[in-house]
């Protein structure tokens, strides 16, 4: 008798032979009957997902067969009926979870096995995966409303259409492929919940702001969908494309969200906006929403500028492509997904304000549309329609194997063998063809309709053959100095010698045709391009320490050979700063930032730096925190080598360059909060205040010395003191609750895990928590209450020194506000003056004798900081005079920095104006100095005789303010 799965590769077969008996002990059931044994042993063959289900929820599927048989298409009909039968008898929102989860089980079994088996074509289910989205979205959205308006009472607010005072309900837009009803099997869903108008609800025990009551409502939903219990999830969910992502309201007004993408509105948020359609929720209103947001999305006039920015988005993605070695990647990987969306949306956004036709969102209705208004030739379309359809049904295939979020092809014999079984093909190598070639086409139309043309680069660059006989060694060592000394190397010897122990080294000798061909292309234009700057030899040996991190990534070396511009760009950076040069050799991706030198040399504002870490952190769920961690270390290298390229150019001055350092500190932690709070949400819930509200964070992190006073250098730590304003009695109110203590401590830890671990990345920032009330045997986490009141009773003098220099940097915005109070109020209490001062100068006085210059050494040595007439010892006097002042003259204690602090005590008339004016230039003067040592990796120890007036007269200031 032959076996079920006789007719499967051998690979296939000796795999389902080995499960068959566990997944049927007592044979295949009679309620699988619908379906031959041939076929379920190729449905095992081609899903473990399909494989366990059967195995370990055999009852309940029998019942799910029963309701409709797997031969039957799903329908979003089928699929609203069904859902009614769940719903019955939900009484709580625990069964309300189980219900939902229950059902995705039964459908996701049964959209895997038909799409995996070829019984539903791309349409289908695509079609069936976004109407179960929709079912559970709405189904969920209308039991938990109700039940909220049982608590709170019913919002009410103008209707949209009528204008008239009615009830309000949530509208919950879908964006990315849930919109365009093209959802994969196993994708996340991105949502924005928005509701119609301001307003109070009403029936309730007391009054709640409507956004409240939408904001609470949403939490809820999110937490029916995304939390993982014992019956699995129903959905990721991924907040972060609404207005200011997930440092914004969780639910907006349609004026806010009109108002801010009128105003505010990016380019690529036009891109997502796209896509946007009513799921769940209020659809009347809902159109109305959609209509308004229209004219952000498509503009009157044919709007050339999408094609740029659609260029820079896909260049971001290129760059985490190369970063993360997503080669394999369908979806992002060159010739992928992304890039056909990226022609289709391309048209949508440049035309569709003229061509209506195009303001749809479903991708193959759009190419259609584009070979009919003759946008795109009919065989570029039906390339670009071939592969779309055969890059989503790998894709599906990827994802349906083990019901994961995956694009990247495997690896393993195996897996490789149920992919092409699942796409018909007899092997994987066949398979494999048939992907490149269509992904070839992809990149060839991608290039034809969005790249630009100096992205084809220009590497036939004039280099004098010289250079080529002396790296190919060529010329003997005599020849080769002589032609290195004549080409204006100061130490053509030492150069000689370094590029011989290259050339000749084991790494370069072992090196693959293709790498080896690539760096004797690129050496030569390296070594002419070093003879325009003028330490060419030690240049050269800084730039190697790249050259030699990058031999087995030699594709850098072609991103430099058909990017002059780049090559240039790196040359002269590392000509002027040793620093720079081995930031490049730790992290060559950072060579992506020398393409553009109108971006390199103009680093971006703080709120330009929170779109863009924004717009790198969409594509990366939260839950992955390693991908989050290195993510971020890019994001600050990136953007610190843009603040160096600047200094070094003369385009930033020093206060700029500490503004926009510690820019991208604040940047940072804002993130690593949403990051850390949203990981531990979504095992213990969010933690509850005393009204039964959940917090909204309530949690801040202070920046103490360098990053409270805005003075950020390139290799600065991180002084940082965590509170929470929670009641640390209470508890989350997840399934598995903690005490709030618990988690906001878990959350402190967490943070600085996520900025302080060694990655390959390196570290994000050293973090220093020696400042929080009792030092490292305190809390690592306080509440605002223990801060105020140690502060009030038990904090030393230097601590409130410390304090005068602090200020909020990230976190919740009630409770940063509420911290400054508490530190105007510390600040302005009134203190005895003479025995502050004596305790500030005590202070100061073992601080020089432990820190600086040892008196046997001061003439020929003078450390900037720490000596005599250095930068701390301004720091003390500005400090000491806040605290001795601030109760007269409140208005002291707006500032955290050095600088602007100085400033009010002129206006204040604590000091002359002319005095504040000297010690601030001769503070600008001294800190300039260590930043721009740092960039040569020197201390800030300096030769004796420097800056002899600046010290004389802070000697002079600190005798008269201080020991006067």
């Amino acid at each position: 008798m032959s076996e079920p799965w006789e007719s499967l590769p051998a690979t296939l077969a000796d795999d389902v032979s080995a499960c068959w008996s566990s997944v049927f002990p007592g044979g295949v059931p009679s309620w699988l009957a619908v379906v031959s044994e041939a076929d379920i042993a190729e449905a095992l063959a081609r899903s473990v997902f399909l494989r366990q289900t059967l195995e370990r929820h055999s009852d309940f599927m029998r019942d799910a067969f029963a309701a409709r048989p797997i031969t039957e298409p799903t329908t979003e009909a089928w699929l609203t009926e069904r859902w009614a039968s769940y719903q019955e008898g939900v009484d709580a929102e625990p069964a309300l979870h189980s219900a939902l989860r229950r059902f995705r089980r039964e459908v996701q079994f049964r959209v895997i096995w038909r799409d995996l088996m070829g019984w539903a074509d791309l349409q289908e289910t695509m079609l069936a995966t976004s109407a179960f989205a929709d079912v559970c979205i709405d189904g969920g959205l209308d039991w938990l409303y109700a039940k909220a308006c049982h608590e709170f009472g019913t919002p009410w607010g103008k209707d949209p259409v009528t204008g008239e005072e009615s009830p309000q309900k949530m509208v919950v837009l879908g964006m990315g492929k849930l919109g365009g009803r093209e959802l994969n099997v196993s994708s996340d869903i991105d949502l924005i919940f928005a509701f119609p108008s301001n307003g109070e609800t009403q029936g309730g025990r007391r009054a709640l702001d409507n956004q409240q009551f939408f904001i609470r409502l949403g939490q809820r939903l999110i937490q029916a969908l995304d939390q993982i219990t014992a019956d699995g999830f129903v959905f990721r969910v991924d907040m972060r494309l609404r207005p200011y992502g997930q440092s914004g309201a969780l639910a907006l007004s349609f004026a806010a969200l009109e108002t801010y993408y009128q105003d505010q509105g990016r380019d690529w948020e036009r891109y997502a906006m796209v896509k946007a359609r009513v799921v769940a929720g209020d659809q009347r209103a809902g159109a109305i929403l959609i209509e308004s947001l229209r004219p952000f999305v498509y503009r009157k006039y044919i709007d050339f500028s999408a094609f740029e920015s659609l260029r820079n988005m896909k260049a971001m993605i290129g760059r985490e492509v190369r970063r993360k070695g997503l080669e394999d990647n369908i979806k992002l990987g060159s010739g992928g997904i992304r890039e056909i969306e990226f022609v289709v949306q391309a048209f949508q956004l440049i035309r569709g304000g003229r061509d209506r036709e195009l303001q749809q969102r479903e991708l193959l209705k759009i190419l259609k549309e584009l070979e009919e208004l003759e946008l795109l030739p009919s065989p570029v379309v039906n390339e670009l329609r071939e592969a779309y359809v055969f890059l989503r049904n790998i894709e599906h295939a990827l994802q349906g194997v083990e019901d994961k979020q995956t694009q990247t092809l495997p690896d393993n014999p195996l897996c490789q063998a149920r992919i092409a079984r699942i796409m018909g093909f007899d092997d994987w190598a066949a398979c494999e063809s048939a992907l490149a070639a269509h992904r070839e086409r992809v990149a060839l139309h991608f290039a034809n309709i969005i790249a630009t043309e100096d992205e084809e680069g220009d590497g036939d660059a004039a280099v004098d053959d010289g250079w080529f006989e002396l790296w190919l060694s060529e010329m003997d060592q005599p020849a080769a100095i002589e032609w290195l000394a004549e080409q204006g190397y100061e130490n053509p010897e030492g150069s000689y010698k370094l590029l011989a122990a290259l050339h000749d080294g084991r790494t370069v000798q072992t090196m693959q045709t293709q790498g080896r061909k690539r760096l004797n292309q690129f050496m030569p234009l390296l070594l002419s391009a070093l003879t325009d700057v003028e330490n060419a030899s030690e240049t050269l040996e800084r730039v190697l320490q790249l050259v030699e991190a990058i031999l087995r990534r030699t594709a850098y070396m072609v991103l430099l050979v058909e990017n002059p511009n780049a090559l240039t760009q790196l040359v002269g950076l590392c000509s002027e700063s040793p620093w720079i040069a081995k930031l490049l050799a730790d992290t060559p991706l950072l060579l992506d930032e020398l393409l553009n030198a109108e971006s390199l040399y103009s680093p971006p504002a703080k709120e330009a730096l929170q779109d863009d870490l924004r717009q790198q952190m969409l594509r990366i769920p939260y839950e992955d925190l390693e991908e989050q961690m290195e993510s971020l270390r890019h994001f600050k290298k990136a953007h610190t080598l843009r603040v160096a390229a600047s200094e070094i150019k003369g385009t930033l001055p020093l206060m700029k360059v500490s503004d926009y350092l510690t820019w991208i500190a604040e940047v940072v932690l804002d993130h690593v909060v949403d990051v850390a709070f949203s990981n531990l949400v979504s095992r213990h819930g969010r933690p509850q205040r005393s009204d039964g509200t959940a917090c909204d964070t309530d949690f801040a992190i202070l920046g103490y010395g360098k990053l409270g006073g805005i003075e950020l250098g390139y290799t600065s730590d991180l002084d940082l003191v965590f509170v929470h304003q929670s009641d640390p009695l209470l508890t989350t109110d997840g399934e598995k609750p903690i005490d709030n203590a618990i988690f906001y401590t878990r959350l402190g830890q967490r943070i600085v895990h996520i900025l302080s671990t060694q990655t390959p990345s390196g570290q994000l920032y050293e973090v220093d928590m020696r400042l929080r009330p009792s030092g490292n045997s305190g809390l690592l986490v306080s509440t605002l209450q223990s801060f105020e009141k140690y502060q009030q009773n038990d904090a030393w003098t230097w601590e409130h020194q410390a304090l005068a220099r602090a200020r909020g940097v990230a976190g919740c915005r009630d409770t940063l506000a509420a911290f400054e109070r508490v530190r105007h109020d510390i600040l302005c209490t009134k203190r005895d003056k003479p025995a502050l001062r004596k305790e500030v100068v005590d202070m100061r006085e073992k601080m020089r004798a432990n820190l600086g210059t040892p008196e046997a050494k001061r003439a020929e040595e003078f450390h900037v900081k720490h000596d005599l007439g250095g930068i701390v010892d301004i720091e003390f006097m500005v400090q000491y005079l806040m605290l001795a002042w601030s109760a007269e003259h409140p208005e002291l204690t707006q500032w955290s920095d050095n600088i602007r602090q100085l400033e009010e005590l002129g206006r204040a008339g604590v000091l002359d104006v002319a005095d504040t004016e000297k010690l601030r230039e001769a503070y600008i003067t001294l800190r300039s100095t260590i930043h721009r040592r740092a960039l040569q990796n020197l201390s800030s120890r300096v030769e004796g005789e420097r800056f002899a007036d600046e010290r004389v007269y802070i000697e002079k200031m600190w005798k008269k303010v201080m020991l006067g």
